[in-house]
């Protein structure tokens, strides 16, 4: 995993709460890099809630708590995830210890669900759309606070009950420095990244600035989206 140089909160892992009485674990609805996405709910009021279960090892403690600044910095926005809190389960002598992100639950899935149910037929156009407006919205308020995503893909772009859509899984992300406002970092997923992108490893003076391909994109359960925007 390549570094970040983001600025981060001081933020004491060992020092959270314990989601024991707090939060409850109903099933799993997803599987990440970083750990399993499970349904949730807040044991007093019954709200639910998506809760990502992460085991906490040095090489990847700096990854959770750029999530965490992210969500606790930038989630007050109607298309990013909603950030409700983290917590600690401490784990027995010898094992890693679990981090609980507990976040906005989207009912609906993500939008490679909403690929897959289709089976094969292409999203309506308007539904392309739409989505595309709404992720472009989340992506302009992070970009005005000089945050880059660096994985956006179907299954981080999810859907609420309510069809709104949401952007999650900050674990990659950066944040831009002011003075030179560009990071030269390559990162994220492959079956994603636009030719323009990938080449850009291979050739660091390599540019792709204004340069976007929209003519389709494949994901790891290898369905394409084709012909809606080329």
């Amino acid at each position: 995993m390549a570094s970040t140089n983001v600025s981060l909160d001081d933020i004491d892992l060992s020092s959270l709460r314990d989601p024991a009485g707090i939060f409850d674990l109903i099933e799993v609805v997803g599987n990440g890099t970083y750990g399993q996405v499970y349904k949730g709910r807040h044991t007093k009021t019954g709200q639910l809630a998506a809760i990502k279960v992460m085991n906490v090892t040095e090489d990847e403690e700096e990854e959770i708590k750029l999530e965490i600044n992210v969500l606790k910095k930038f989630s007050n926005h109607r298309n990013i995830a909603t950030y409700y809190g983290a917590f600690i389960k401490k784990s027995p002598p010898g094992k890693d210890d679990q981090l609980w992100l507990v976040m906005e639950f989207c009912g609906a899935g993500s939008v490679t669900d909403l690929v897959k149910a289709t089976k094969g037929s292409s999203l309506k156009e308007e539904w392309i759309a739409y989505i595309g407006r709404e992720m472009l919205r989340g992506l302009a308020h992070l970009h005005s606070n000089k945050v880059i995503h660096r994985d956006i893909k179907g299954q981080n772009v999810l859907l609420t009950d309510n069809a709104e859509v949401k952007l999650v899984d900050f674990g990659v992300s950066a944040q831009l420095d002011k003075t030179i406002g560009r990071r030269n970092t390559f990162i994220g997923t492959p079956y994603w990244m636009a030719p323009e992108v990938i080449a850009c490893d291979e050739n660091p003076d390599a540019t792709y600035d204004n340069r976007v391909s929209l003519s389709g994109v494949r994901d790891e359960s290898h369905l394409e989206w084709k012909g809606a925007y080329s």
